[in-house]
């Protein structure tokens, strides 16, 4: 990979990165501070929906964050031809 593929492959990394972050920090900030008054008027599972998310869903959204992290950065290793496999052996 020549120094233009890795400049690129890192800013797509770094653009999925800022994306995935910024829906996390809408959901946990958003959800759980800012409209939590809104939200509240919403009952879920027979909690206030604005607790539920400050308490439980942001931190379910982070995991599935994690797990939209891992598959695309599989899809993008893939593209890039990067295996973490042979990475590892070459540099032990």
């Amino acid at each position: 990979m020549d120094q233009s593929q890795r400049q690129e492959y890192w800013r797509r990394n770094l653009r999925l990165m800022a994306s995935l972050l910024t829906v996390w920090a809408l959901v946990s900030f958003g959800a759980g501070i800012l409209f939590v008054e809104q939200l509240n008027k919403v009952s879920f599972m027979g909690f206030p929906l604005g607790f539920w998310f400050a308490q439980q869903g942001s931190i379910i959204v982070f995991v599935i964050l994690i797990a939209i992290y891992v598959w695309r950065m599989d899809k993008l290793d893939a593209e890039y031809g990067i295996d973490e496999y042979e990475q590892e052996v070459h540099h032990s």
